[in-house]
């Protein structure tokens, strides 16, 4: 059985995709979920660190300084977010499919902190279920069915389908928009539609362009030297 919650993930303010490199945000919800954003959308948001303009400059990490701060707590809460037992419970299912399909493990990890904050039963307003936000009608066309064994929203709430299903799906957007992850994310937002209609770029949506930023910040602290040319 399914446990419906209105749940609403991320709740985006930024309008521009700007600097690559963004501040954020986040909080704990009443469920012990954690929630990220590239800006505060309300007084629950504390800030996790600022921005900084390359990866080379996290190793000069003055603790005296507010910027040292930052960058401690930082590593600190991406450090408790692996140790989180939503992260343990599905850190096989996930580096095994990164392996299978040939992404970098952090972008995985980007991707599923943004969208569920590793909760494998979250649902949003949209439909979307599970770690990875998967639609049903997604899920559809990569071979989940409605059979005997279950609906395909309850298949999209098991760990290890909702992952295997996710990545399939990220990967051939990746493969869509070779060398552009910003296009491949942003059409796993808001699908591929909408960056065709924008002319192959990102559609001028709040929730989109946010969403793009905050995965692409979140990717680049679990990987500093990640490459955006994925």
């Amino acid at each position: 059985m399914i446990v419906m919650r209105s749940l609403v993930l991320l709740v985006f303010s930024c309008t521009l995709l700007g600097s690559a490199w963004a501040d954020m945000w986040t909080y704990v919800d009443r469920n012990g979920v954690r929630h990220f954003s590239s800006s505060p959308a309300d007084a629950r948001y504390s800030l996790l660190f600022r921005a900084r303009s390359a990866p080379g400059e996290a190793a000069q990490t003055d603790v005296s300084s507010p910027q040292g701060v930052q960058r401690i707590a930082k590593v600190q809460t991406l450090a408790k977010l692996e140790a989180s037992p939503g992260y343990i419970a599905i850190k096989e299912h996930l580096h095994t499919a990164a392996q299978t399909r040939a992404l970098d493990v952090a972008l995985v990890q980007a991707v599923i902190a943004a969208e569920s904050g590793f909760d494998s039963n979250a649902i949003s307003p949209k439909g979307a279920i599970g770690l990875m936000q998967v639609m049903p009608a997604t899920a559809q066309r990569y071979g989940l069915a409605n059979d005997s064994t279950g609906t395909v929203a309850a298949k999209l709430t098991n760990p290890k389908t909702n992952i295997d299903t996710g990545t399939r799906y990220l990967r051939d957007l990746l493969n869509q928009y070779p060398g552009q992850l910003e296009l491949a994310l942003a059409a796993y937002n808001a699908g591929p539609g909408a960056v065709q209609k924008a002319g192959n770029k990102v559609p001028d949506y709040k929730e989109t362009r946010a969403y793009v930023k905050t995965v692409l910040q979140l990717y680049r602290s679990f990987n500093p030297y990640a490459s955006t040319t994925v």
